[in-house]
């Protein structure tokens, strides 16, 4: 038998948390002194205080934590929902660590408004480019949306122009269109440039026509932070008398495993206003 300290010590928590505990039922002591009133555990109950801690830790309520042990599972039942749990929670970090990023793509955009020079920004005809490509949609322009969907496309993409073969092929543009959902979701294009000839199982290959007049400009840096730029072009167009004709496209010109360091044309379809 332990006496209160010594199992709160054992158990890393404290000895408030095991009275807790106690007057609303989840752990009761194994013994209390009837003279003193001291509570005293057994060895085996940290099992079920480790129950306790890991499905409070895991969002359980204690009222949800005393069901869930009172219809005694067993250890693989226990584990499983464990790793339900788990999953849930690194979905929901994942999400808000996501969230944490566009606030401070926004805030940087703020910080950068009326720093950013225009003066990059250059009017010129892009040519027609064959391209091999995957498409999905997205169900919004948003990087919340485009990201988790453009990754993987580029992703299985690759795959299956290496395994068809081909070879030499890039750079890698994605262009963009709306879905004629009326909800704002758009279609995503991942395509990259490739050889005449070039066939992929389940790979759409054609040319990706040119654009008379595009205004561009090269954004130095991760995706994440692409906002200020994408602002600053719409600012260059707006103040030279353009008009925007479409979604820009993104040119990838280098894509080293830092993506800090990529290097991506923005080319946006312009006509006079």
């Amino acid at each position: 038998m332990f006496t209160i300290g010594d199992f709160a010590r054992h158990g890393r928590v404290s000895v408030r948390m095991l009275r807790h505990y106690d007057a609303v039922g989840l752990l009761r002591p194994a013994r209390v002194d009837p003279h003193t009133g001291y509570r005293f555990y057994a060895a085996e109950q940290l099992a079920r205080l480790n129950r306790v801690i890991a499905l409070k830790d895991l969002g359980f309520t204690l009222e949800q934590v005393g069901a869930v042990l009172d219809e005694r599972i067993d250890a693989h039942e226990l584990r499983g929902m464990l790793r339900l749990r788990q999953a849930e929670l690194e979905t929901a970090l994942a999400e808000a660590r996501a969230r944490l990023d566009r606030v401070g793509a926004r805030l940087r955009a703020i910080e950068e408004e009326g720093h950013m020079s225009t003066q990059e920004v250059v009017v010129k005809k892009i040519p027609a480019v064959r391209i091999a490509e995957l498409s999905a949609v997205a169900a919004s322009f948003g990087p919340q949306d485009i990201t988790p969907v453009i990754g993987p496309l580029y992703e299985e993409l690759c795959g299956r122009l290496e395994a068809a073969g081909v070879t030499g092929f890039g750079p890698a543009v994605a262009y963009y269109e709306d879905a004629g959902r009326g909800d704002g979701s758009v279609v995503v294009h991942a395509g990259t440039a490739v050889p005449e000839g070039t066939a992929a199982q389940g790979v759409l290959v054609h040319v990706l026509p040119g654009v008379e007049e595009a205004a561009t400009v090269v954004h130095r840096g991760a995706m994440d932070d692409l906002l200020p730029t994408v602002q600053t072009l719409a600012t260059w167009i707006d103040a030279n008398g353009y008009a925007s004709a479409g979604y820009a496209r993104e040119l990838y010109l280098e894509c080293p495993e830092d993506r800090a360091r990529w290097v991506t044309e923005l080319q946006e379809p312009v006509v006079r206003a």
